[in-house]
């Protein structure tokens, strides 16, 4: 299983470090001392794993962990006992307590892989909706509706639903956003902010911490604002 360590200690990574060398089905693929250089290398790597310090400089670990792939799973690894019921908001696997002992970190990985293979068998015996080709079938009001990707204008996800902003019509459907992110080409459809995943042939105009699409204002949250500007605006800037 391929992971990464996200931790701004220096001390504490290389702790992390040890204990995952150890553990033969651990893979480390690498370790970075803050949440933005993280997200690009998920962005851009397949990440089964995060070891993820939760109180960083910027970016806290709760706010990265919501960014993050939904198919990713996340033990936190911090010192502080408190943040506990916080990062089961956001599913994580597991919480462990600085210093990690082994058995301690042992156990936390055996969890991730009976989730993993309860996963697994879930969605050989539930693939319902196909994301083929350029549209996907969704269900939403009794119905099986067929939408375009060209044809979203964003995303708009709320709890344990996603609203399909299309240019004449609303598609309300039970998904979670990060599981329709997953499922969308990465070339056209872009995660904006927790809330928000925006078509980019969509955009009309931006500016530093909005996308304009029509009348809808979206907003650019901080955890994304970095890789939407460098992988989808930066390169497609004409200069004089």
């Amino acid at each position: 299983m391929n992971c990464i360590i996200v931790d701004d200690e220096p001390l504490a990574r290389e702790a992390v470090q040890m204990l995952i060398e150890q553990t033969d089905t651990l893979k480390l693929l690498g370790a970075f001392n803050g949440p933005e250089n993280a997200m690009q290398f998920i962005s851009n790597n397949s990440v089964d794993l995060v070891f993820l310090d939760i109180q960083m400089p910027g970016i806290n670990g709760i706010d990265f962990a919501k960014a993050i792939p939904a198919s990713t799973f996340v033990i936190f690894t911090t010192a502080f006992s408190e943040f506990a019921l916080e990062s089961y908001e956001v599913d994580a696997i597991d919480y462990l307590i600085k210093p990690i002992k082994p058995e301690r970190f042992q156990k936390a990985i055996d969890k991730v892989f009976i989730y993993s293979k309860l996963i697994s068998a879930d969605l050989e015996n539930n693939q319902i909706e196909d994301f083929t080709d350029d549209y996907f079938f969704v269900k939403a009001d009794r119905r099986m509706f067929k939408v375009y990707f060209n044809d979203i204008q964003y995303i708009e996800g709320l709890k344990d639903y996603v609203v399909i902003h299309k240019e004449n019509q609303k598609i309300v459907t039970a998904m979670n956003i990060k599981t329709i992110h997953e499922n969308l080409p990465k070339s056209l459809f872009v995660r904006v902010s927790k809330s928000y995943i925006i078509n980019v042939n969509s955009i009309e105009s931006i500016d530093n911490n909005t996308v304009y699409i029509g009348k809808n204002e979206i907003p650019i949250g901080t955890v994304y604002r970095d890789f939407f500007f460098n992988e989808y605006v930066s390169k497609k800037i004409l200069n004089r």
